[in-house]
């Protein structure tokens, strides 16, 4: 079974979400047997031993993580290899001093100019981390705009934000597009990132768990059966 690392090491703000998030993904990979997770904020465990035993590592990360260069550019290496990569909310809040981990996601975390329930574009309706969803769908979410997001010439959107929902004039005026999940090859690996997830109990929402369930599911390059879907 496929191993995913989920390193959860925290350099700033610290959501509160985590130790749930590490129950349910383990959840979802024994029930789907698709995958198991090791979790750790360890960093004497990024190791290339570590990384070479996983198929794909999840970041549930915060700040400016004291990574060594050598634990950077392996996890750089990793993906361009033909590791996959998971980056959830606050993953694109991370690691500002490492542009190349900035265009491996895909983008830096701007601001949250609001929070607040508002109206979300599924872009993608057949992508197993979205077609779940409906076209258009409401939640309350600490919305993340973007900096040195890659575009939508390198990135596959998922999932955008309605701006008609939001007060726009409260964001930057540096942000043209709002993109809230997205996918994307990075060398011969795959990138999965999605913006969602700052509360603690979006961790335990099915569709929620279906959209994580989805992007791992495609980041492994497996196929997700209907049987596998998670209800709860």
């Amino acid at each position: 079974m496929d191993k995913i690392l989920v390193f959860t090491y925290t350099a700033g703000y610290r959501h509160s979400y985590i130790t749930t998030a590490i129950e349910v993904l383990t959840r979802l990979g024994e029930k789907t047997n698709l995958f198991e997770v090791y979790a750790t904020e360890d960093l004497e465990e990024f190791t290339n031993t570590t990384l070479n035993s996983s198929k794909a590592v999840l970041f549930l990360t915060s700040g400016d993580i004291p990574f060594s260069e050598e634990q950077k550019n392996l996890l750089i290496e990793f993906v361009e290899s033909g590791g996959g990569f998971i980056g959830i909310h606050n993953a694109a809040d991370t690691l500002y001093s490492y542009p190349r981990y900035g265009e491996m996601i895909g983008g830096y975390f701007h601001s949250h100019p609001w929070k607040q329930e508002a109206v979300f574009i599924v872009e993608d309706t057949n992508h197993p981390a979205t077609k779940h969803l409906p076209k258009r769908f409401k939640a309350y979410e600490e919305i993340y705009v973007f900096r040195n997001w890659i575009g939508r010439n390198r990135a596959r959107v998922l999932i955008s934000l309605d701006t008609s929902s939001v007060d726009l004039s409260i964001s930057s005026k540096d942000v043209r597009d709002y993109p809230m999940s997205w996918c994307h090859s990075y060398g011969d690996g795959r990138v999965f990132y999605t913006a969602f997830g700052h509360q603690v109990k979006r961790w335990r929402e099915e569709w929620f768990q279906n959209h994580i369930l989805g992007g791992i599911v495609w980041v492994l390059d497996k196929e997700l059966l209907d049987r596998q879907t998670y209800r709860g």
